[in-house]
């Protein structure tokens, strides 16, 4: 699962056409014509194909800056009521973000509105071709990071709406992470057997980390997948990988490969091709399923409306973490989603509806496990896309690579990127779910009775520069500890 880019932002112009996945008819993927667009201040900035490699800046894509981009400047959230969408406020929250706090930093407007040309993303768009892409597979919620990440995990986000600020966090249910009334994915797994799951991490604080339940010793380098996928007797079910989000705590997400729009796709499409690269040369290519998706549209148009969605019914309005009174009934914006399987026929489309909660009913069909909520309870799951009795011979070994970008190219073109300021909040974005988890991996490797000074200095942190010490510090720490 990477990070930010909406389905026509990456895929919109890639011009794919190929097989139905329920009728076995031709059919094209639900992309651009070119004709799409929104308006501000009088004039029409309309779709067009090629986008820079990063933005100077993070588009908005908190709860407000969403309902602005789906349902136009002005629109409110009352009574539990998500109002008409028509994707018409891309451009409007872009230039004047309801939560960035960076809206009008560039004279560009249209950026938000550029998508990628399919030779911009050729590791992206090979799959997409080889074996099947879902053209309708929504956010879970239209909202930021967190809440959809959660999705992902457990079908639900224990209520939350938002980003949650390092307040809230410290006041979760427990320290020892995340809950959820029915549990979470990686619960249900660990009770069907020892061998559950593993994490894969580019870094060592994957958000996944913030659950109750996942523990240092379940988080794996990146760099070991490759090896350890080869070998034939690779003991999990079901393998969790996230990126490295770069320099989260500066706010640039510089030096990762999560696709976040202010450090670029290039490193990302590296290392989805590293994924399958992997999996695909291993004894396990046979009976594999991969899915590669991403958390949030991250602001980027996208023209298709979300439809109406099942709420989970775990929660109720109004719980303590539900700042908007959202109630979980509206998908979010529609995110890229390839699904890689030798057993599935190349140039497969899948027009069928999907969101982050298909994870979940996809590894319970597969696995025989009890669904976690209501929401995961009435999704798709993906296993009908395997419809070859035995599998292909004719998958590629290798992706191409990713495309070459000069290192100096920003967007929009002419403005210089954000700087960040060190001294402001820590409070911004998915900031304080990493000072979370580095502050569980500091009381895992700290005897008992330091935990209440790790508390006491973790509630001390109010600036992101003293997020980014805390983070290098306890980093430092980990990775002692794994080195051989």
């Amino acid at each position: 699962m990477l990070e930010n880019r909406s389905f026509d932002h990456m895929l919109g112009f890639s011009g794919i056409t190929g097989l139905d996945a329920a009728t076995g008819q031709p059919a094209a993927l639900r992309g651009l014509t070119g004709t799409e667009s929104n308006s501000y201040g009088g004039t029409r900035y309309a779709v067009t194909a090629g986008a820079a490699e990063a933005m100077p800046l993070d588009p908005g894509h908190e709860f407000p800056d969403v309902l602005e981009q789906l349902a136009g400047s002005g629109a409110s959230y009352l009574s539990g009521r998500y109002p008409a969408i028509d994707n018409s406020g891309f451009v409007s929250d872009y230039v004047d973000s309801h939560t960035s706090g960076e809206g009008g930093a560039t004279a560009n407007f249209g950026a938000i509105m550029q998508c990628f040309a399919a030779a911009q993303l050729p590791v992206l768009n090979a799959l997409a071709r080889e074996f099947a892409v879902c053209d309708s597979w929504h956010c879970a919620i239209p909202g930021p990071t967190w809440p959809n990440r959660l999705f992902a995990c457990a079908a639900s986000s224990d209520g939350l709406d938002h980003s949650p600020t390092s307040a809230e966090i410290l006041t979760w249910e427990t320290l020892d992470g995340v809950t959820f009334a029915h549990g979470s994915l990686f619960d249900a797994l660990a009770k069907k057997s020892a061998k559950g799951w593993r994490i894969y991490s580019g870094d060592y604080f994957p958000m996944a980390a913030a659950l109750k339940g996942v523990a240092l010793p379940d988080i794996a380098h990146f760099d070991d997948f490759a090896a350890q996928v080869r070998d034939p007797a690779y003991p999990w079910l079901y393998t969790w990988i996230e990126p490295n989000y770069g320099d989260v705590a500066a706010g640039t997400f510089k030096g990762g490969n999560s696709q976040h729009p202010r450090d670029g796709v290039s490193p990302g499409e590296a290392l989805i091709k590293a994924t399958y690269e992997a999996i695909r040369n291993s004894p396990h290519w046979d009976t594999s399923l991969l899915i590669v998706t991403w958390d949030e549209h991250g602001g980027f148009y996208d023209h298709l409306p979300p439809p109406p969605a099942i709420a989970p019914g775990d929660t109720q309005a109004g719980s303590k973490y539900n700042h908007f009174g959202f109630t979980f009934d509206q998908y979010g914006v529609r995110v890229p989603a390839v699904i890689v399987s030798p057993r599935i026929p190349r140039n497969t489309i899948d027009h069928r509806l999907y969101d982050h909660s298909s994870i979940a009913a996809t590894v319970a069909a597969a696995f025989d496990l009890q669904s976690l909520t209501a929401r995961d309870a009435a999704a798709n799951n993906v296993l009908a896309l395997l419809s070859l009795p035995s599998a292909r011979g004719d998958t590629p070994a290798m992706l191409p690579d990713a495309a070459a970008v000069p290192a100096a190219q920003v967007a929009p073109s002419g403005s210089p990127p954000a700087v960040p300021d060190m001294n402001s909040t820590v409070d911004a974005g998915s900031l304080p779910l990493v000072v979370h988890v580095a502050m569980r991996h500091d009381i895992a490797l700290s005897p008992a009775s330091d935990r209440h000074a790790i508390l006491t200095r973790v509630q001390a942190i109010q600036t992101r520069q003293q997020a980014a010490d805390y983070i290098t510090e306890v980093r430092t720490r980990v990775q002692a500890v794994k080195m051989p």
